[in-house]
């Protein structure tokens, strides 16, 4: 036990090592942790890491995707509807159709429900991976947009195709008219489940005395209950979580405190970091387990049918997002969308951000060992390896090569006409007009007496200034240095305030606690302060 406790933390310090080693050389984390995990895996005398492969996905997914249903624009995810419901549902099944029949062919001893299997595992691409690589590119809001609303749905879509190939390959039968009246079934009640819990979650946090504290803990329960529901009726609790994890995003602003936001916020980014680099890192750890357990099958064998895979992959996502496009042009002659005329270059720049990651992993680790019968789970190691190679293939090649393609490309953002500067203050500017209107007009007769209300006024009144002025300025690096030097000033007032709150703490008539609470509001002042400016630096 406590060797197990002690590899996991050294897991997680070296993650921590890794991810700023990415930020120092400008690479995605994700691909930096993947050939961490391959390195690591090399390292002579290292403890194998073994992992209940039926645990994979209650441990990891039900967070993972809570996290990221509850980070996802409601307003983008309808917009962009149509193209989210199409790659979610109809490109996974067609990716994984393809993986099956091309897989079957090449790879020997592969039927066709191992194809499916594969096909169900690597079908889905990884919005992590994407939003992460794409970070520091610019490139147009609909692309992350898309790519995120598209990465909550195929995982449920792939892993329900992943489901009846494993009960095929158990069982050796399949009816395919039972697996299409099955798919819509647990896609529907996934979705009932998710709501029916998400409501209950709703009327706990809405109307009983919880504390921040509370609602944290309650936001960590709430996905494990969907999930867990929902798998034990044998629907997708998948669904379950990103329906439910969407609802209470959604309507957060109802049923938590703004500290409960706030502390929400941090601790999840926190879990799901850790989360996502234990799963980036767990394939390259194992990785000579499944090496040792081919069999017949050579390691340069693997590799081939690996690179093979990989290819079919990246040209299927390429095509159907080009033939989406296409399509696209055709439809809206007969009904309204989003946009009629998509061009090539997004499409393409969509197609090759087909990273695959955390829930391909999860999948291929999750295959049991043994089957039903005793006997071992027929070419499991080769699908682990084969999952391994496309991971790599499409996080390294297509992820390093993805800015290049970008800035080569040139896409221009094209659904907001105002930038992100221009929207940011114009939004600020409005607030802080109304703020003073109303004190003006409602409470005028208190601002002679009312010290503290003056001084409101006048900070309305300052901000409504500054905004003009960044406004109609025309000198903007000036103003980017004007905003720099207050920045500058304010941090060396606020870390002047800290020092002196640390003397006072060295006082003993004064409380520690209160000391805290001093030094958390100044916490909160600084990063209010680095908010303020992100758009306008």
């Amino acid at each position: 036990m406590h060797e197990s406790i002690i590899l996991y933390l050294s897991l997680v310090v070296v993650i921590m090592f890794l991810v700023m080693l990415a930020q120092r050389i400008k690479i995605a984390y994700p691909i930096v942790l993947v050939l961490g995990g391959l390195a690591l895996s090399l390292v002579p005398g290292l403890p194998s890491v073994e992992i209940d492969p039926q645990l994979i996905f209650l441990i990891f997914l039900p967070p993972l995707l809570y996290e990221a249903a509850w980070q996802t624009s409601w307003k983008d995810f309808w917009k962009w509807r149509r193209v989210i419901g199409s790659f979610a549902f109809i490109i996974v099944i067609f990716t994984s159709c393809v993986i099956a029949y091309v897989s079957q062919a090449v790879i020997p001893g592969f039927t066709l429900a191992l194809g499916f299997l594969l096909g169900g595992i690597i079908s889905p691409p990884d919005a992590v991976a994407t939003t992460s690589i794409l970070q520091n590119v610019k490139v147009p809001k609909r692309l992350i947009a898309i790519a995120e609303g598209e990465s909550l749905l195929n995982d449920a879509s792939s892993l329900i195709v992943f489901r009846f190939a494993l009960v095929a390959v158990v069982s050796g039968r399949f009816v395919l008219t039972d697996a299409i009246g099955n798919f819509f079934l647990v896609i529907i009640m996934g979705f009932a489940v998710g709501l029916g819990i998400a409501l209950v979650f709703y009327a706990i946090l809405r109307w009983l005395p919880t504390t921040p504290s509370i609602d944290t803990v309650l936001t960590f329960v709430a996905p494990y209950a969907m999930y867990i529901a929902a798998e034990e009726f044998h629907f997708s609790g998948v669904i379950a979580v990103v329906t439910g994890g969407l609802f209470l995003s959604r309507n957060q602003h109802s049923i938590l405190s703004h500290l409960s936001r706030i502390r929400g916020i941090n601790v999840w980014s926190t879990v799901g970091f850790v989360l996502n680099g234990i799963v980036f890192m767990l394939i390259g750890l194992e990785l000579p387990v499944i090496i040792q357990g081919f069999g017949e099958a050579s390691l340069g064998e693997a590799i081939k049918y690996g690179l093979i895979i990989s290819v079919v992959v990246i040209i299927t996502r390429i095509a159907s997002t080009i033939g989406s496009s296409i399509f696209t042009v055709f439809i809206s002659r007969f009904i309204t969308t989003a946009d009629s005329s998509p061009g090539y270059r997004m499409p393409l720049i969509f197609g090759w951000a087909g990273m695959r990651g955390v829930v391909s992993l999860a999948s291929a680790l999750s295959i049991p060992i043994l089957l039903d019968n005793g006997q071992p789970f027929p070419q499991r190691n080769m699908i682990l390896f084969i999952t391994f190679i496309v991971i790599l293939v499409t996080l390294v090649f297509q992820g390093l090569t993805l800015p290049a393609l970008v800035r080569f490309l040139r896409v221009e953002e094209r659904d907001y006409e105002v930038s992100a500067q221009e929207q940011d203050v114009i939004i600020r500017r409005k607030l802080a007009k109304a703020s003073l209107e109303l004190i003006n007009t409602k409470y005028a007769s208190e601002i002679d007496d009312n010290e503290l209300l003056q001084s409101l006024k006048y900070k309305l009144q300052s901000d409504i200034g500054f905004l003009d002025h960044v406004r109609d300025s025309e000198e903007e690096p000036a103003g980017h240095a004007y905003i720099a030097r207050f920045q500058e000033i304010n941090k060396e007032l606020l870390e002047h305030k800290r020092h002196i709150l640390h003397l006072f703490n060295k006082k003993e008539t004064y409380e520690e606690e209160i000391i805290r609470q001093h030094l958390a509001q100044l916490d909160l002042e600084e990063e209010k302060v680095r908010q303020q400016f992100l758009h306008i630096e």
